[in-house]
């Protein structure tokens, strides 16, 4: 009789809607703000916004940034201020994904993909450095061999960094404090503080 019950449980749950995926060949999706695996971006000109200032390597709690910046060549420059990242890595084998480096980067450059199946073989491979790191000339993630894309896992790569941008400031909702990127232009917006506080003026700016 027990037998027959647990054979009843397993028919009934046949007929119930699935919950569960075929993973890896399909994926669930994720939010915009997931945080998953890191880009360096760039501006729409192909220009790094990286600018070598080591803030984010600084913030980091489980120190595995590493950035060394370097100077511009005047005539060649690589970013538009005076310095660049000449080096950035990342230890995934350390990284907890926590997002600090992204809101304490000054210019956008470092946000976060929603892709998180990593799978090394090589602990080397769990290094990234600025060649894998920085987008390509699509303004998309350099995919590696050891990364389950499946598309559309770096679509919103900034949605964090917008999100949290106003600080928690409901004056600034819907203020636009970031630049265009490459491949994607202009990001709208995050909501989050009060929609009933209406973004206080800036430079130039009129009060509606």
């Amino acid at each position: 009789m027990g037998l027959l019950q647990g054979f009843g449980v397993t028919f009934k749950q046949m007929f119930l809607p699935r919950v569960t995926s075929l993973y890896p060949e399909e994926k669930r999706p994720k939010p915009e703000r997931f945080h998953g695996r890191h880009v360096l971006n760039r501006y729409e000109d192909g220009m790094e916004k990286c600018i070598g200032c080591e803030l984010c390597a600084g913030v980091c709690p489980a120190k595995c940034i590493y950035v060394r910046g370097a100077d511009n060549n005047p005539d060649s420059p690589v970013s538009p201020g005076e310095r660049f990242g000449f080096v950035y890595e990342i230890n995934y084998l350390r990284c907890i994904h926590c997002d600090l480096c992204v809101e304490a980067c000054p210019t956008e450059a470092i946000t976060e993909t929603k892709l998180f199946e990593l799978s090394f073989t090589n602990r080397d491979d769990a290094i990234y450095t600025k060649t894998e790191l920085l987008v390509d000339d699509d303004g998309r993630a350099q995919r590696q061999p050891w990364e389950l894309w499946k598309g559309g896992e770096d679509d919103d790569t900034s949605g964090w960094m917008r999100a949290t941008s106003p600080s928690g400031d409901a004056g600034f909702e819907g203020r636009v404090a970031w630049s265009n990127e490459l491949g994607f232009g202009y990001r709208e917006p995050e909501k989050g503080q009060s929609d009933s506080v209406a973004p206080t003026p800036g430079p130039g700016e009129e009060q509606s």
